[in-house]
Parts: structure tokens; C-alpha cells; sequence
């Protein structure tokens, strides 16, 4: 009887620990096809870089192919959508950015809620912009473009690559904090909004580092001010705008993101593997050759700066009246 009984318990523990071995086994085979990395932007600009970095070397550590598939619409809202419906099996990932904290507050009727719906993986890069001019124009310093603002109030052209964009965003700020006026003058991409510059259509613009490097590398455009919080090892020279307005900073940031409900044991291992790419000497440097600084985060430390810049860029939004369209 005491036999039997003991047969039984036995028995009984392995059906119950059954259900949890096929789902630890999962986890750890994890990827054991190809994953799909989905990038709301068209190939070639800063979001697709990072990605493909990122994807390759994931695709190397991991043995399965990690595919950038570019989504690009709507301010990266169609690809999000993708992944918001997409089984949260870590089979579908995003390349998350500035952008989507954005676009929280400034797209006023969206089927997602971005803070809720994709779960925050890992943190890859914070890359700032910066403010350009034509060698002759005759502020060279924050300081001087503030006094030369305050002299000519509204009098400024301030070019971008579109409305709700990041460098949109970071001159209302700059506007904000500095107590200045400057006519902001969108286009549609970094390239016509430098071009503008370069054609004397604009007197100042503010654009990603990768699109206007080279520019100010030649000698064409001069960087006046960078927008984080320290200058960047690519253009030592160009002074942060927080040297003259405590507090100001702004960053593109990319990062990795995937739908709600992904198993926990995925994203832990996701996040580990970016980690290591972020600490090898090759990919740090190609991240910093555009600009950036590698910034490696825990899900939930990464979780926190996301909710952080939404509620960051809301307030911006909101106290400059901008609305989309």
C-alpha cells in the first residue's frame, strides 16, 4: 500500500511539472527560427543602421537570421501596429526610438497605446542632434544665437525634417528654456532641410549627426551646439547646448521592443545579447563613427526612460500647441 502511494505521489509530480518542462525547453532554444526586426522607417537612415548593426550581430550570437523588414508610414505608427498584433513569442521585435514616445501625445487618435502594448527589451543607442548654420551667419554660439534671437525676435528660420519630429521637438524646447521666438520651417527629411540650409532658404537647422556629419566635417556647415548632455567623440570641437542652458538635452534613442506578453526568459536573454554587442570594441565604434553613444539598459530600466521621454515630450508638445497635420 505504502508502495503503491509512492508510485502515485511520483506519478503526480511529473504530470504536474510536465506543462512547465516544454516552456522551459522553449526558452532556452530560443531562437530556433528567423526573427523578424521591424523598422517604421525606409532603409538607409538612422533607425535602419542601428537595426542592421544590431540585427547582424544578434544573427551571429544567436544562429538564426534576425531580418530587418522596414515598415515605414505614418511616423513609424504602421510598424508598431505590426508588432502590437503580432504574437508575443519574440519572433517579432521592434526598433523602437524617440519617435514612438512622440507620437503618444502628438497623433491624437492612435489603436495602441505604445507605453502599455510593447515591452521594453533594450536600450542600443542615445544619438543627439545638432544645430547647423552657414559659416556666415553671424551667431557661432548658443549664446550669440540667443542674443542674436533676442535682437531679431522671430526673425530666425529654423529648419527640420518635418513637424513632431525630433529636431522639431528640440528647438521648441531650445525656444522654451532660452525664452527666445524662431520661425520653425519643416521638410520632409533631414537631406531638404540641410539643403534649404546650404541654399540660404533657412538660417539655422537641426538635424541627426549621420545626415549632417560629413557637412560640417568639410567645412560647409558649422555646429553650433549638440544636444546632449556632454560633446560627442565624433565632433569634439562642437560645444553641448547644455554648456549654456543648464538642463537642456535631447536625444534620438533607439532600443529594442517587443509585443506585451513576450515570456520574460526571452527578453532576459535579448537583453543580455545586446549588452555584449554593446560592450564590443567593433560595434561600439561603428555606433560612435555616427554620433552616438552605446547605452545599455535593464527591461526595466529601459521600461523607466521610455515612460520618462513620453511624459517629457508631452509636455513640450502640449505647451507649443503642436498638433498633427
Amino acid at each position: 500500500m505504502q508502495l503503491a502511494r509512492r508510485k502515485f505521489l511520483h506519478l503526480a509530480a511529473c504530470a504536474a511539472a510536465a506543462p512547465a518542462m516544454p516552456h522551459i525547453a522553449r526558452a532556452q532554444a530560443y531562437p530556433s527560427r528567423p526573427v523578424r526586426l521591424i523598422v517604421g522607417f525606409a532603409a538607409g537612415g538612422g533607425n535602419d543602421i542601428v537595426a542592421r548593426l544590431i540585427g547582424q550581430w544578434l544573427s551571429e550570437r544567436l544562429g538564426q537570421p534576425f531580418v530587418v523588414e522596414n515598415r515605414p508610414g505614418a511616423g513609424s505608427n504602421i510598424a508598431t501596429q505590426a508588432v502590437v498584433n503580432a504574437a508575443p513569442d519574440g519572433y517579432t521585435l521592434l526598433l523602437v526610438g524617440a519617435t514612438n514616445a512622440i507620437n503618444v501625445s502628438y497623433y491624437q487618435k492612435l489603436n495602441f497605446n505604445f507605453v502599455h502594448d510593447i515591452a521594453a527589451v533594450a536600450s542600443i543607442t542615445h544619438q543627439p542632434q545638432i544645430m547647423l548654420a552657414v559659416p556666415s551667419f553671424p551667431a557661432r554660439t548658443i549664446p550669440e544665437l540667443i542674443g542674436y534671437a533676442k535682437a531679431n525676435p522671430g526673425k530666425i528660420n529654423v529648419s527640420s525634417p518635418g513637424v513632431g519630429s525630433i529636431s522639431h521637438l528640440a528647438g521648441e524646447l531650445l525656444k522654451m528654456m532660452a525664452g527666445i521666438e524662431m520661425v520653425h520651417v519643416p521638410f520632409s527629411g533631414n537631406s531638404p532641410a540641410l539643403t534649404a540650409l546650404l541654399g540660404g532658404q533657412v538660417d539655422v537647422s537641426i538635424a541627426s549627426l549621420p545626415s549632417s556629419i560629413e557637412l560640417i566635417r568639410t567645412g560647409k556647415l558649422r555646429g553650433l551646439a549638440v544636444t546632449s548632455t556632454k560633446r560627442v567623440e565624433a565632433l569634439p570641437d562642437v560645444p553641448a547646448v547644455i554648456e549654456s542652458i543648464p538642463g537642456y538635452e535631447v536625444n534620438a534613442w533607439y532600443g529594442v521592443g517587443a509585443p506585451k506578453g513576450t515570456p520574460a526568459e526571452i527578453i532576459d536573454k535579448l537583453n543580455r545579447e545586446i549588452g555584449a554587442a554593446l560592450a564590443d570594441p567593433h560595434l561600439k565604434a561603428r555606433i560612435v563613427e555616427f554620433g552616438g553613444t552605446p547605452v545599455a539598459q535593464s527591461p526595466a530600466e529601459f521600461g523607466k526612460f521610455i515612460a520618462d521621454e513620453t511624459e517629457k515630450w508631452s509636455k513640450v508638445i502640449r505647451a507649443a500647441n503642436i498638433k498633427q497635420g
